[in-house]
């Protein structure tokens, strides 16, 4: 898992009952059922603790896209929340209280670039100095993880999994397009394309843009490709941007500052 760009915003501030105001999103779920204020409210209820806050959310990544919107938004809220009611959890703490509402919180509050596994407990800081340029785009409405988990079928992929992972991570380490473009593979792209053949169409408008590699992420519907420098992943932005009204510029983040003090 690596964390872009692409980001959305939140202002966190103190409040007599706890709250959350969402702008820029044409659909979100009802204030109980998002999973920011149901981070704040498990992070409360953890506490034993009754105090209020404001939550105002914009967002920018596209909602059932795949691309981890809602968890990053929970963990920026954990995060926020832990400093403003002064709670001085740790970072396992609140990873934690996180699994219990989604499997990628835990790493959208480390972020950087890691291997992930188990539930997304498992998440294990790698080495990333060098930045890759993309193209996002989500070509179609979002898509229900359950409903494409429920679909798969592993023995359709052939692949070795473990050697198709280490092949990547080498690829990303080192530079290496040729062998990212051969090695990177995600199962769920299949049986998403079929539900919606937007994101097979998408990916290869990608393809056809200069584009090292382009794949789906996570349970999509989003797709992004990779480019070489950022003349050629913007010149791709220029073209594809006027195709599709969802559609983003973005980078890979070498490093982060740490969320919590060690």
């Amino acid at each position: 898992m690596q964390q872009i760009s692409l980001h959305d915003e939140i202002e966190i501030l103190p409040g007599e009952k706890l709250e959350i105001f969402v702008r820029n999103a044409s659909f979100m779920p009802k204030t109980e059922q998002n999973l920011a204020y149901r981070a704040a409210d498990a992070l409360r209820s953890h506490a034993g603790i009754t105090l209020g806050a404001s939550i105002k959310l914009r967002k920018n990544i596209p909602v059932g896209a795949g691309l981890g919107g809602g968890s990053a938004d929970a963990a920026a809220v954990l995060l926020g929340l832990n400093e403003l009611w002064d709670l001085h959890y740790d970072a396992t703490a609140l990873s934690q209280i996180g699994l219990s509402l989604g499997s990628d919180i835990p790493f959208c509050i480390q972020g950087g670039f890691a291997r992930v596994g188990s539930r997304g407990e498992d998440v294990r800081p790698l080495t990333m100095d060098r930045r890759y340029y993309l193209v996002v785009i989500q070509p179609c409405r979002g898509l229900s993880t359950g409903n494409v988990f429920g679909s798969l079928n592993l023995s359709d992929s052939p692949h070795n999994k473990e050697e198709s992972l280490l092949s990547t991570l080498k690829a990303l380490q080192t530079g290496d397009y040729t062998l990212l473009a051969r090695s990177a593979q995600n199962d769920l792209q299949s049986v998403s394309a079929q539900l919606r053949p937007q994101i097979g169409e998408a990916i290869n408008a990608l393809k056809s843009s200069d584009a090292k590699m382009a794949i789906m992420s996570g349970s999509g519907s989003a797709v992004f490709a990779v480019y070489s420098n950022y003349k050629h992943a913007l010149g791709a932005y220029q073209k594809l941007c006027r195709r599709y009204r969802s559609c983003w510029l973005s980078h890979t983040l070498e490093t982060t500052e740490p969320a919590i003090p060690e």
